[in-house]
């Protein structure tokens, strides 16, 4: 997909939104510097452009019980007579695993690195041999663990500077 190109003043309203969603228009044009008619019309124009993708709370995973992060790397067997099956059934299944809160493709010798939220060592062992290593395109997987947060950008992404 194209870059969209954006201005100093649409950079200034994604940077806004990503610390504070729940802004008011009124609130996010005074910040920007607009009236809030433009304001407003620029924001929906970077709804309907999918440079803003969705709104949404950040939930601490600790206060709500689920206070293991995990990091696993997965290698899937070889495609099967030149085809994608593992892969598209791994990418299928992946989706309902709600242990499972981003997955990612890779390069290298793991084929998939995935970010587990998990209660605790138990859910976590429960999800690896009952769900990971029992499914049938899982060869291998490896797994380590967050022992604390350093940084974690969790809606915000710093914007390359305008060209």
């Amino acid at each position: 997909m194209a870059e969209i190109e954006l201005d100093r003043t649409d950079r200034r309203i994604l940077a806004e939104l990503q610390r504070d969603g729940r802004l008011t228009n009124q609130e996010l044009a005074e910040r920007v510097a607009l009236s809030p008619s433009p304001c407003l019309r620029r924001v929906r124009r970077l709804e309907e452009r999918g440079v803003i993708r969705q709104y949404m709370a950040v939930i601490d995973a600790e206060k709500v019980g689920l206070g293991l992060l995990a990091y696993v790397s997965v290698r899937l067997q070889k495609h099967v007579n030149g085809g994608h099956a593992p892969i598209e059934q791994f990418a299928r299944d992946v989706q309902g695993w709600p242990e499972v809160v981003a997955c990612y493709t890779m390069t290298g010798d793991m084929d998939y690195l995935m970010r587990v939220q998990v209660r605790d060592l138990a859910h976590f062992s429960k999800f690896a041999m009952d769900t990971l290593m029992k499914h049938p395109s899982v060869v291998d997987i490896r797994s380590s663990f967050a022992l604390s947060t350093i940084k974690e950008a969790v809606a915000g992404v710093e914007l390359p500077a305008a060209r």
